[in-house]
């Protein structure tokens, strides 16, 4: 996953869009209020001295610059009219300066921010609490605020004027690529917010990212009612990625149920914190989960639950994101800014969408086949069904021999990535430039990608590798990371211009992630011998599409509760949140599973230290799905270098220039329902 992604909002999304201006950080000063007439003169001056053909944007540019400002309206008036730039070779001129300008001063934040966090990242020594703080430190905090100071901003604003999503959307189908460029500057200034409150936000996310990070599970230390372990000694499983894939790594043995409901359990009882406190990343206890019972040395002993710190980082990212809200008045909620400014695809758009996807009917009949190969009834966690795949049929400690042999150390694994971008289709050539550009480190949590944001430094891939070389699921997860990091490193260097780095939003970084995730195994030299592997890898697409748009459907309940009961505690919050999970799933999985009342879409990290994130992963399986059908019979590497090229695009308009087709759920309904079809017909 790309957990850094929200990071990288809040410091080059929020803070490009956003900033504080007046004489200090505290944006103490009165907002001024510019005068319709005023505007209506400046206007009017303006088009007198440089004509009707510049009369969209002196109209666009005044109205925004107006908006923002904080002074009086004759300075208002005499810096309009000395600052437009009217003739296009010195607009062209100002444009080019300034990405260089701002292409040096994001790079170099970014590499502060990375330096910064990287000893709660990496896992390099022991965390001080220093290194807590520092890690909440946002060094880019007042760079935009310095730039209302010294009307740069205003600068920018007057002569790159903003539109709306509509507008790109409706207008950008026949922009060209300047102009599209020009757009994007337009987006860099647009609210005024305090800096100090960027940095409470940057803390706050910080902060519950060091707890997550940390919120391992010791397997081997698990114990049923007869004190029975299933699991190896020194199994440790970070919550909720490895717990997760462990329970799908068990679909490929023998007599997986009793090891899967044990973790099942482990997570109802992190969801709703009566998990021990003291159990959690520490092997001196054995936990029973059923019982929540605790031992020492064959001795029961009485510990104290989590008191609600789950929901306690949840609430306090809301708290911070909620000050922000009030200095924005085109998004004024984080769920606006989230989606309409950050993913630009309205958030009512996105929740429809899922809604109507997990309701299809299809889902009923794939749980049937589910059920049919697992020769009993489905059990909540078989949201994770697994068996689908390739890997599913293949003994994942099998593959973690290979695995642990061939990347020993994060080295090995960096010193291969032009052999496996090789594999993928990319020529020799290019494969070593992309290679050349990417760094692996070890990481403390799950793993991450942090791609570079200035030509010349490096994207960094994190992942888990232990003492014993990397498991199946570091790899797995390495390989998803590696697709963030080509795509991160072929947007920054190849898109032709600097302000349309990157790609549309987070879902498509995802996309090129479980792109790369899903051929880990071919990468591994091991080839699929299932003739129906067509069928069903349809299948479990479908069927993970399914899952995780249920866990995104909670996410946005819980933020849209939260925005109507901002003054909830973490006790409110938490039962809450258990409430609306099992509401979701009563809706959409219980007629599926034949089970009513369980919390367990509760349990995905994302949504206590990177809030509203997780709608990018079903998206990112939908704009997956539609790329790998365009893709079936070309070249992955070529087809990757060609859309990825587009830039920073709108999603509508960039899915239009992919693969010629908007952005929807239906190509993989319609091949899901396809495949079950497929598989009746054969039994």
């Amino acid at each position: 996953m790309k957990k850094l992604l929200l990071v990288l909002f809040l410091i080059f999304g929020i803070a490009t869009m956003i900033t504080s201006c007046g004489k200090n950080a505290e944006n103490t000063a009165e907002k001024s209020e510019i005068s319709k007439q005023k505007i209506e003169q400046v206007v009017k001056n303006l088009l007198e001295k440089y004509g009707e053909s510049q009369k969209e944007r002196i109209e666009r540019g005044v109205n925004v610059v107006a908006k923002l400002w904080n002074g009086s309206e004759s300075e208002f008036e005499k810096f309009c009219l000395e600052n437009f730039v009217g003739d296009e070779k010195e607009l062209e001129a100002v444009f080019n300066s300034f990405s260089k300008h701002w292409e040096t001063l994001l790079g170099n934040f970014n590499r502060i921010s990375l330096d910064l966090k990287n000893p709660v990242h990496i896992d390099e020594g022991e965390v001080t609490p220093l290194d807590l703080m520092i890690s909440g430190y946002e060094p880019s905090a007042h760079l935009t605020a310095d730039f209302f100071e010294n009307k740069i901003a205003y600068y920018i604003a007057l002569n790159f004027p903003y539109y709306s999503l509509q507008e790109k959307n409706e207008l950008g189908k026949n922009w060209t690529r300047k102009q599209w460029a020009y757009a994007r500057m337009g987006d860099l200034f647009t609210a005024n917010i305090p800096a100090n409150l960027l940095l409470k936000s940057s803390e706050a996310m910080a902060n519950a990212d060091n707890y997550i990070s940390n919120y391992n599970i010791m397997a081997g230390y698990l114990v049923d009612d007869n004190n029975n372990t299933y699991f190896p000694e020194e199994m440790k499983l970070i919550s909720h990625w490895n717990l997760r894939d462990e329970i799908k790594a068990q679909y490929g043995k023998e007599n997986p149920l009793n090891k899967q409901k044990m973790i099942y359990q482990v997570m109802l009882r992190i969801i709703d914190q009566s998990i021990p406190e003291d159990v959690v990343n520490s092997n001196k206890y054995k936990w029973n989960p059923f019982t929540n019972k605790v031992y020492q040395d064959n001795k029961e002993v009485s510990l104290k639950s989590e008191p609600n710190t789950r929901y306690y980082h949840l609430l306090q990212n809301f708290k911070a994101l909620r000050e922000i809200d009030k200095h924005n008045p085109l998004f004024p909620t984080y769920i606006k800014a989230k989606f309409e400014k950050e993913m630009e695809i309205p958030q009512e758009e996105v929740e429809k969408m899922f809604v109507d996807y997990c309701s299809n009917p299809v889902f009923k009949e794939i749980g049937e086949i589910i059920k049919a190969r697992l020769g009993r009834e489905l059990e909540p966690f078989d949201i994770w069904y697994d068996g689908f795949k390739s890997r599913s049929l293949l003994n994942q400690d099998e593959l973690t021999k290979i695995t642990s042999i061939k990347y020993p150390n994060p080295k090995a694994l960096e010193a291969d990535i032009p052999n496996i971008l090789t594999k993928l289709g990319f020529k020799t050539d290019k494969a070593k430039e992309i290679a050349s550009r990417i760094s692996v480190d070890p990481s403390r949590g799950a793993g991450h990608a942090w791609g570079a944001q200035m030509r010349g430094e490096k994207a960094h891939l994190r992942t888990r590798i232990g003492k014993s070389g990397m498991d199946y699921k570091g790899y797995n997860i390495a390989i998803h990371e590696l697709g963030h990091n080509v795509e991160q490193t072929l947007t920054l260097y190849d898109v032709d211009y600097y302000v349309l780095n990157g790609v549309p939003n987070t879902a498509f970084t995802e996309a090129w992630a479980f792109t790369f995730q899903s051929r880990d195994l071919p990468l591994l030299g091991i080839k699929s011998t299932n003739n129906e592997k067509e069928i069903l890898d349809v299948l479990d697409a479908a069927w993970a599409t399914y899952e995780i748009m249920g866990v995104s459907l909670v996410d946005m309940r819980v933020w849209k509760w939260l925005y109507d009961n901002p003054n909830a505690n973490e006790e409110q919050l938490k039962q809450k949140v258990i409430e609306i999970a099992k509401d979701v799933w009563n809706l959409y999985y219980a007629p599926v599973f034949g089970i009513k009342d369980q919390p367990i879409l509760a349990i995905y990290s994302h949504m206590i230290d990177y809030p509203l994130y997780l709608s990018a992963y079903p998206l990112g399986h939908l704009i997956e799905f539609q790329i790998a059908e365009y893709i079936k019979d070309k070249n992955l590497a070529e087809e990757m270098y060609r859309m990825c090229v587009q830039g920073r695009l709108t999603p509508e308009v960039w899915m239009v220039g992919a693969v010629g087709n908007k952005l929807s759920a239906e190509p993989l309904l319609k091949a899901a329902q396809d495949a079950v079809k497929q598989i009746k017909n054969k039994s």
